[in-house]
């Protein structure tokens, strides 16, 4: 198994439930026990929507790496999972660091570009 795909898959699996305990933390600290007003500016708020969003890409893009792991990634395979990976984590950085999610920013743009253009051709290198 490839130590820089395991690396990512550690990372995208921290990031996923680290994500899952912020959350607990908040609605503890705000005697929330489930749910949340959907507005864009609210931590909560942006805190639910950045795990869902992660839970959505992270189980399928750990699975690839994981497979392409075993299978002597090229050097280019490797770069993409290390793109996948920090792509994911700008995302998060994108919903969670700016005052509202109402708006656009770079962080959020680049994170999904980059996933899906990462995500796309690590599934095409399957059929290698």
């Amino acid at each position: 198994m490839d130590r820089i795909a395991l690396a990512c898959v550690a990372v995208l699996g921290l990031l996923l439930f680290g994500l899952g305990v912020s959350i607990s933390i908040l609605r503890f600290r705000q005697g929330t026990l489930s749910g949340c007003e959907p507005d864009p500016s609210s931590l909560l708020y942006k805190f639910v929507r950045a795990h869902a969003n992660t839970a959505e890409y992270v189980p399928f893009l750990a699975v690839l790496f994981l497979y392409l792991g075993t299978r002597s990634p090229s050097p280019a395979t490797l770069a993409l999972m290390v793109a996948a990976t920090v792509c994911r984590c700008l995302e998060v950085i994108g919903l969670l660091a700016f005052r509202t999610m109402a708006k656009p920013n770079p962080a959020r743009f680049l994170g999904a570009l980059g996933t899906y253009a990462a995500g796309i051709a690590l599934s095409l290198a399957l059929l290698h």
